[in-house]
């Protein structure tokens, strides 16, 4: 009848029914009143008597020593008070006494440790007083007891060495009492012991060592003592172990990075000590990780970005501690994290938006640290989120609205001088205009710096196509003379007249002798290149970036029309290693030195050559027979000074070509008479 709704207990008129019953379940109803005596009168075949969870009041009938085969006798969670009947000794099968949650009084009964075949004692949860070295005697004498419960209670003095001979012992709660002293070494004995809480005590000391040596442990619960030292590294070989909290205590040290080793681990609570170092990246290896408590402790560097591995936890509290650098992103990845507490840090950085997937969190505490930027306006998307604190950073801007209309106590912005908007008492006007005035700033210098890369293209542009028209006039290509002399030797010749009338042959482009004259800046002294016997050579640099050598000969120096001749024959030599010859001009040129006859030649980018032909070449007649034999032979050695062995003729096309002519007509030359030799030719 256990789990249901009674509110009380009616009594039978016959009791024939009891002579049979062997199991009373009346656990978890309502029943209330004291406790009815008749239940246990005439019970004798009753093996299980179960009312724990209900209101009953009063003392514990004598009757219970009635229940002579009572192996269960479970009467917790209730207002029962009084003492342990003595009678309950006669109950000599009892495996289980469960009186825990009441109001019994007085001290632990010593006949209890007459119940031989007792396997579970559970006296928590009362008023018992007294110190253990009374009872232990007794208690402790209980070779087949495997739980063994006296917490809550008011118990004090030290906990006795002989608590080791419990070899049975899988769970020992010692725990809300007022016990002090060291932990007995002999605890290290209990080799089946599951479950260690002597929490909220008196402790002190340092841990046996020879707990690390307990296999079976699955709980070890020491908060709220006066132990010290270091965080025991032996832990680390509990493979099994799921809870560990060494809370409240004063133990120093750094974390063992072994702790990695217990994937078990469901919760490590280390709180409020005097922990210091960094936390070890290694506990990213606890997959099974739910709740990280270190908070209160001297724990500095960086949240390690490996807790992000932690997929299960809950709870991550790293408060009151040192930490530096940045809330990492990755934090976002534990998404069953319901609270972060990370507030009395030194972080810094911006809050990252990514908390925002943290759809199951409640909490989230980012108070006193140095926290900087806006407050994401996303983090209003968290549905289930009840606080929220980042007061005392360095935060800045507008609160989000949608965040400042669900947490609008002011206490949770305080502290941030840059911060504005309600639930704060300081308007964003100012902060408005100074965003407005940083966005004109930006775009201004965005569009100047693209007007200066549009500039600097543009004269990039220009500067390429200067370049490109240079090279056009100063670089053509000529053609190969086997395959273009004749074409560029037939080529029309245009002519333009100045305004002296004075008429100027150019070979190929146009150009004026009156753009010739400003070129060359009236045939400047400045602008001479050389000087030879055979006139002077002038550099003309034209308005279209060309650039021509002008020869002008002296004065007198050869006939009119025999120069016209001369210069055109030379025109029709064309060859790749040869200046061309690009336009001639005779008659009364006016310059600063009188009249005189010019010839234009094409500056390369190699040099220029500095005699076209072999003054001697002028006595020739331009009519004769002779003069053609000549140019035949100039252009045949041209064509074997050819840079390409390919584009030089062999032998016998040389001797085809030359065949019927002489090659070197005798030419006297004034510097050697004896000399015959083609015109100079620049590389």
């Amino acid at each position: 009848m256990g789990f249901n709704a009674f509110t009380g207990i009616i009594a039978p008129e016959t009791a024939t029914c009891f002579s049979v019953l062997q199991v009373l379940d009346l656990q978890q109803n309502q029943i209330q009143g004291v406790f009815p005596s008749w239940l246990m009168n005439g019970s004798t075949t009753l093996t299980g008597f179960d009312v724990s969870g209900n209101s009953f009041s009063g003392s514990i009938p004598d009757s219970i020593g009635s229940l002579s085969r009572l192996e269960e006798l479970k009467m917790s969670n209730n207002m029962l008070d009084g003492v342990v009947p003595v009678e309950i000794t006669n109950c000599s099968l009892l495996r289980v006494l469960d009186l825990q949650g009441n109001r019994l009084t007085g001290e632990i009964p010593a006949f209890i440790s007459e119940l031989r075949r007792l396997t579970t004692l559970l006296l928590g949860g009362n008023g018992f007083s007294g110190s253990i070295p009374r009872i232990s005697g007794e208690i402790f004498a209980m070779s087949n007891l495997s739980m063994l419960s006296l917490a809550g209670n008011e118990l004090l003095g030290d906990i006795v060495a002989n608590i080791g001979d419990l070899r049975q012992l899988s769970v020992l709660n010692l725990s809300g009492n007022v016990f002090s002293g060291p932990i007995p070494a002999s605890v290290g004995r209990l080799y089946m012991l599951r479950t260690l809480d002597l929490s909220k005590q008196s402790l002190s000391g340092e841990l046996p060592f020879d707990i690390s040596g307990l296999p079976n442990l699955l709980v070890i619960a020491l908060q709220e003592n006066s132990l010290y030292g270091d965080v025991p590294e032996g832990f680390s070989s509990l493979l099994g172990l799921n809870y560990l909290n060494l809370s409240s205590n004063a133990f120093s040290g750094q974390i063992p990075s072994t702790f990695g080793f217990m994937k078990s681990l469901v919760v490590l609570s280390l709180s409020s000590n005097n922990i210091s170092g960094s936390i070890p990246t290694e506990l990213g290896n606890c997959s099974n990780l739910q709740v990280l408590d270190l908070h209160s402790n001297s724990l500095s560097g960086i949240i390690p970005n490996d807790l992000s591995r932690l997929s299960l936890l809950t709870d991550l509290d790293l408060g009151s501690n040192d930490l530096t650098g940045e809330i990492p992103n990755e934090i976002s990845n534990c998404l069953s994290l319901t609270s972060l507490l990370l507030n009395s840090n030194d972080l810094s950085g911006n809050i990252p938006y990514s908390l925002s997937t943290l759809s199951n969190l409640k909490v989230l505490n980012l108070s006193e640290n140095r926290l900087s930027g806006m407050i994401p306006a996303n983090l209003s998307l968290i549905p289930g989120l009840v606080y929220f604190n980042v007061s005392y950073n360095n935060l800045q801007g507008e609160i989000p609205p949608s965040l400042g209309s669900r947490f609008n106590n002011p206490s949770a912005y305080l502290g941030n001088q840059n911060l504005c908007g309600r639930p704060l008492h300081r308007k964003c006007g100012a902060g408005r205009r100074r965003k407005r005035l940083i966005i004109l700033t930006t775009v201004a210098a965005g569009a100047a710096f693209l007007g200066l890369l549009c500039c600097c293209f543009c004269i990039f542009a220009l500067l390429r196509w200067r370049k490109k028209l240079k090279q056009q006039a100063n670089g053509e290509k000529k053609p190969s003379p086997t395959r273009g002399s004749s074409a560029a030797a037939s080529r029309g010749r245009g002519s333009s007249e100045n305004g002296g009338g004075l008429k100027l042959v150019m070979f190929n482009n146009k150009i004026t002798l009156a753009e010739t004259q400003e070129a060359t800046r009236q045939f400047d002294e400045e602008n001479v290149l050389s000087r030879t016997r055979y006139g002077l050579v002038f550099k003309a640099c034209y308005n279209d970036g060309m650039v021509l050598s002008i020869r002008r000969l002296p004065n007198g120096s050869l006939d009119e029309n025999m120069f016209r001749k001369e210069a055109e024959s030379l025109g029709k030599v064309k060859h790749r290693n040869l200046t061309v010859l690009r336009g001639e001009a005779s008659g009364n040129v006016h310059t600063r030195g009188g009249g005189h006859s010019a010839v234009g030649e094409e500056q390369l980018q190699r040099g220029q050559i500095a005699e076209l032909l072999e003054p001697g070449l002028l006595e020739l007649d331009p009519e004769s027979s002779e003069w053609e034999e000549f140019l035949l032979g100039v252009k045949v050695g041209l064509l074997c000074t050819a840079p390409e062995p390919l584009d030089r003729p062999t032998m016998s096309d040389v001797v085809f070509m030359l065949e019927g002519c002489r090659v070197a007509p005798d030419i006297p030359s004034p510097a050697d008479p004896t000399s015959h030799h083609l015109p100079a030719v620049t590389q």
